[in-house]
């Protein structure tokens, strides 16, 4: 295990954009990727994850729970590792569920993950960066492949995606101007 992975509760300082299906975003990315499966539980914060590693096949399983903020910009956010026998009782709780392939571009000093969403998502790409501080974080520069930055929009917040439609998806992408 490495470090990260006995860190329970952080300020996570993250911002969100979009990313044009037709961009190249592609060139630059790491070798490597990672699958997300998410379950958000019905009437809570809790977001319940399967991260599997595309190489390796390696898989974390995780409770995740993300306070309220004054700011999109910054939360607190906390986690679990869990056993695959916990794994699968927290599972039983109702949810929605979303999927996504999280590809890392290293650009700038900075680590970029952009989310290919799958299913009811499809057609979805965001991109965000994280920092150690808010001063920081505001002073990244996005990679040239961003349309938009969507840090503020609770559209595109993983709580919000896991009970979005196709045609609900469409049309906010259709709302949304290109920077």
């Amino acid at each position: 295990m490495n470090i990260e992975e006995f860190q329970y509760t952080r300020v996570e300082y993250k911002r969100s954009f979009l990313i044009a299906p037709t961009s190249r975003w592609q060139v630059g990315i790491a070798p490597y990727a990672k699958t997300h499966v998410d379950k958000y539980i019905y009437n809570t914060r809790l977001r319940l994850r399967v991260m599997t590693d595309k190489d390796t096949g390696r898989q974390l399983l995780k409770l995740n729970k993300k306070a309220d903020s004054v700011s999109p910009y910054f939360r607190t956010i906390s986690r679990i590792l869990l056993t695959q026998d916990e794994y699968k009782t927290l599972n039983m709780l109702d949810g929605t569920c979303l999927r996504k392939t999280r590809y890392y571009h290293p650009y700038n000093d900075h680590v970029f993950s952009i989310d290919v969403y799958e299913g009811e998502l499809e057609g979805l790409i965001l991109c965000k960066t994280e920092a150690d501080c808010l001063e920081n974080l505001l002073r990244i520069s996005p990679p040239e492949y961003i349309t938009q930055e969507v840090t503020e929009d609770l559209f595109f917040t993983g709580g919000n995606l896991c009970r979005t439609t196709q045609s609900t998806l469409q049309a906010k992408l259709a709302t949304v101007t290109p920077a």
